[in-house]
């Protein structure tokens, strides 16, 4: 049976949606992956196009509140906010905080803001790596 990660930022638009994407191409055979925000934003084009040049695809994901997941069993819930605390999410098993920096505050040239998102779906995939890749 696979292990039920959800992924929480604030907006479910970048950080958690890049996370849920990674999880579920590196990992789905072990694990199902889901992400939900505190709030709801529109899905970042950048995360989308960041996760485009490693081949896993996010374009029809989109931005669910966490309270859609109210009631659903999940084995780890991991908070990607900066700072503040976590969700209190009483379903989760195991509740970790892994703070990475937020895509919606990068500001400069396409460019610029591309290569920062890239560091960050990159920070995100190593850390998924680390702490998921050998269970």
């Amino acid at each position: 049976m696979k292990r039920r990660v959800l992924f929480v930022c604030t907006h479910n638009a970048a950080r958690s949606q890049m996370a849920e994407g990674s999880m579920n191409a590196r990992y789905g055979d072990r694990y199902e992956a889901y992400s939900a925000g505190t709030g709801t934003g529109k899905l970042n084009p950048y995360a989308v196009r960041a996760m485009a040049e490693i081949g896993i695809d996010i374009s029809g994901q989109h931005s669910k509140h966490i309270s859609t997941f109210a009631g659903v069993e999940m084995d780890v819930l991991v908070a990607v906010c900066e700072g503040g605390t976590c969700p209190l999410f009483p379903w989760a098993k195991e509740t970790v905080h892994r703070s990475f920096p937020d895509p919606s505050r990068l500001t400069g040239t396409d460019g610029e803001v591309m290569d920062g998102v890239r560091r960050i779906r990159d920070e995100i995939a190593a850390w998924i790596d680390e702490t998921f890749g050998a269970l």
